[in-house]
């Protein structure tokens, strides 16, 4: 019996003096099976929207690149796509369904929907009207007065260089029938430049930026000094709104983010822009930047995407009064602030 005892104290003291075993070691074999059997996460599949832009691939349009660039329309979900139709086009399309979104200048929803198509505008992107009337600084012209009997150029009769400039005739007690307009296309630069025109229509972010760099004194009026309009922004249409109001609030969200990092950091929106504008890293980066600063100047505001019923009241005023349609429209039903910060 002594001896049975005596072998059982020397196990107890073998075990209670063993070293302990190593706890990576039994941490991995304890864990490595169960890891083996947990499936990785998926991510949900994105939902892809192509959005009309209105023109060609340009610097103005930095915050949607920097929503898409920084990945906040993939945290939204969203995989956009860039098209640079004619903003007409994108009017017409949400109009009937077949896209949620595009940019659009106030008008557009105005005239749109004096013709029944059920289009709204959800978020104001630029803050004031974006068009300016440019003259050679040596010209008589000095006041938009003296541009009564002058040859003026302008795309054509229509988006938002025509409305812009038929705002400023009105504003000052002109009529188009005061001046002499003439259908150039997107020739402003050129037709000034060689003195085809006397005048010429552009937006106020490119056109007078382009033809300063290139050694022009010009005189610039722009729309925004002279009237309050609705300008630039993104609509959808009320289908889309009634049936799928989280789509918009997430699209507007992430581009509200895009719009508020450009404004607080335009050397990386312009850095950014380069994967989506093509040939920009071989644009001059002065010409560049000064084109997205003018920019950023028309977008700033204290409330980023609010659209001022002022502003819609004016823009109804101005098209009554050129006959684009005849009978009000309820504006209510023309834009919401609803998804706005």
């Amino acid at each position: 019996m002594k001896k049975i005892i005596s072998l059982l104290l020397v196990f107890v003291l073998l075990v209670a003096c063993a070293p302990a075993p190593d706890s990576a070691a039994v941490t991995s074999a304890s864990t490595t099976p169960a890891a083996a059997t947990v499936a990785p996460p998926t991510e949900l599949p994105l939902t892809k929207i192509k959005l009309p832009m209105g023109y060609i691939p340009n610097i103005q349009y930095a915050p949607f690149y920097v929503a898409a660039g920084r990945g906040y329309y993939k945290d939204a979900g969203l995989e956009i796509e860039f098209d640079y139709s004619y903003e007409t086009d994108g009017v017409a399309l949400v109009g009937a369904g077949q896209l949620p979104f595009a940019l659009v200048s106030g008008e557009q929803v105005l005239l749109a929907r004096s013709q029944q198509v059920p289009v709204i505008y959800v978020m104001a992107w630029y803050q004031k009207y974006p068009i300016s009337i440019i003259t050679e600084a040596a010209s008589k012209i000095k006041t938009p007065a003296d541009l009564k009997d002058r040859k003026i150029g302008l795309p054509g009769l229509f988006g938002a260089n025509y409305i812009g400039l038929r705002a400023l005739l009105f504003a000052t007690g002109m009529k188009e029938s005061d001046v002499i307009i003439h259908s150039i296309g997107f020739n402003q630069v050129e037709a000034l430049a060689s003195r085809q025109e006397d005048a010429v229509v552009g937006y106020a972010a490119n056109e007078p930026v382009v033809l300063r760099s290139k050694g022009y004194d010009l005189l610039e009026f722009r729309v925004a000094d002279y009237v309050q309009l609705a300008s630039n922004g993104v609509i959808t249409s009320e289908k889309t709104l009634a049936e799928n109001p989280e789509l918009v609030r997430k699209f507007v969200e992430a581009t509200l983010k895009g719009l508020n990092d450009t404004i607080l950091d335009p050397d990386m929106a312009y850095e950014t822009s380069k994967k989506y504008v093509e040939n920009l890293d071989q644009a001059d980066p002065i010409v560049q930047k000064q084109i997205l600063g003018t920019s950023i100047e028309m977008w700033r505001t204290e409330r980023p995407g609010y659209s001022d019923p002022a502003a819609w009241e004016n823009m109804q005023k101005v098209l009554l009064d050129m006959g684009m349609y005849t009978q009000p429209l309820d504006l209510q039903k023309a834009f919401t602030n609803q998804f706005i910060p």
